[in-house]
């Protein structure tokens, strides 16, 4: 029963074995344990605030990002925008180029054809009035040879010329 009530010699060295300790403790390692405390408590401070400094930060990258990303997008559609506008006016000049240069031809066509038809025509009638030469000489040819037709052909054209 010793062990359940405890005798006033053993209370006594026990109180000063912890007293002892406790100034050991007090004397020697509380100031190194509170001072390690206060540095992990500082540390793990540090370390909270430079997360959320660092959570900000990424939170103004991201908005930044987000921003610049938009201001790409805006950018990449306003050059598409000027690229189609370009595209239609180069396909709209060309195409009126081309309608100017197939009425250019057209009509430099239809003049050439006038021409031609013009000089056809002169040609025509040109080569009319040779033939129509060369039969009435071949004709007057076969009629004038004969002595009383030419002189009544003389006095006929003499007449005519009276007339007139």
């Amino acid at each position: 029963m010793e062990l359940v009530q405890p005798g006033i010699g053993l209370i006594l060295w026990m109180t000063i074995a912890f007293a002892l300790l406790i100034w050991i403790l007090a004397k020697f390692a509380w100031k190194p344990i509170m001072k390690g405390l206060k540095e992990r408590e500082q540390t793990i401070d540090e370390a909270l605030h430079a997360a959320n400094k660092a959570r900000e930060e990424m939170k103004e990258l991201k908005f930044s990002n987000e921003q610049l990303l938009k201001e790409a997008k805006e950018e990449r559609d306003n050059l598409m925008r000027e690229a189609r506008k370009i595209k239609e006016s180069i396909i709209e000049t060309a195409r009126i180029k081309a309608n100017e240069e197939a009425q250019r031809i057209i009509e430099n066509a239809r003049e050439n054809i006038q021409f031609e038809k013009l000089a056809a025509i002169h040609d025509m009638k040109n080569q009319l009035a040779l033939l129509s030469i060369e039969i009435a000489e071949k004709i007057l040819k076969e009629e004038l040879t004969i002595k009383d037709k030419q002189k009544e052909l003389v006095e006929r054209l003499i007449d005519d010329v009276k007339f007139n």
